[in-house]
């Protein structure tokens, strides 16, 4: 049965994959490998904003054994002042988080949808956390329903992949269309346009390298899109099925370790 390691690997990969293509359109390049540089100027194996406020989620539950909002933000604002969670500082921060964690409560408007608590979200699978908890972890930056829910509804998807259903079901259950055509998929930051991004990329790939190729590959919110794939890919393939090499180039490797419960 996958565990928190093999979900956190699987994502903090995925996000490094992306980090360098960030922004970068659809089918202008070709990810096949960890290489650094490019978008953000970062060496190759360094993961994002995605991994580190998973990791202070991680943190938290393994500090406390149980969710506690008031402590994740805590941990939140330590990222983002401090660098904490980082592999050596933060370099990337959605607007969304940014103005939540100063105005210290979620943003709850329309427009407040980007993906930047869906792209935490899948290691919650892992805990034993309620729907409301998920909600309540959202809303520490994104508070509006249709961010909530997409939480909860993928954490549901991820529970179901831990608990061993086919990832054919699991996708079908979290109510993505696998067999639509590659370019009637988004990869923005809008929330939804993640969440179903993610999961067509596990349904319609035979292994976690290829899945998260798939989704850095798919280009725009690259990182995010293959952070949130390569959690689930972790989940259904496991530790073992990240490529060796790919995991000897991720950096942090002890600020990961030291989060996990």
């Amino acid at each position: 049965m996958a565990n928190v390691r093999d979900c956190i690997y699987g994502q903090a990969v995925g996000d490094a994959l992306g980090v360098p293509f960030e922004f970068r359109g659809r089918d202008t390049f070709e990810c096949t490998g960890m290489v650094g540089f490019g978008t953000h100027g970062q060496p190759a194996g360094t993961w994002s904003d995605d991994t580190s406020m998973a990791l202070a989620i991680c943190d938290s539950y393994r500090e406390l054994g149980c969710i506690d909002t008031d402590d994740i933000r805590t941990r939140f604002l330590a990222w983002y002042r401090d660098g904490a969670y980082t592999c050596d500082g933060l370099f990337d921060i959605g607007n969304a988080t940014a103005q939540a964690l100063i105005a210290g409560h979620g943003l709850s408007g329309e427009r407040d949808n980007g993906n930047g608590s869906l792209m935490r979200t899948v290691p919650l699978a892992l805990f034993d956390v309620t729907d409301d908890e998920v909600r309540a972890v959202s809303a520490i930056t994104h508070a509006h329903p249709t961010s909530t829910e997409a939480c909860v509804q993928m954490v549901h998807v991820a529970k179901a992949l831990v608990d061993g259903m086919s990832v054919g079901d699991a996708v079908a259950m979290g109510g993505v269309d696998a067999g639509k055509p590659r370019g009637s998929i988004s990869s923005g930051g809008y929330v939804l346009h993640t969440y179903e991004a993610a999961l067509w990329c596990l349904a319609n790939t035979s292994s976690y390298a290829e899945c998260v190729l798939t989704a850095v590959n798919l280009g725009d919110d690259t990182d995010t899109t293959a952070a949130v794939a390569g959690a689930l890919a972790g989940i259904v393939y496991g530790f073992d099925g990240i490529p060796s090499s790919w995991v000897d180039a991720l950096r942090g490797k002890d600020v990961i370790e030291a989060c996990l419960p």
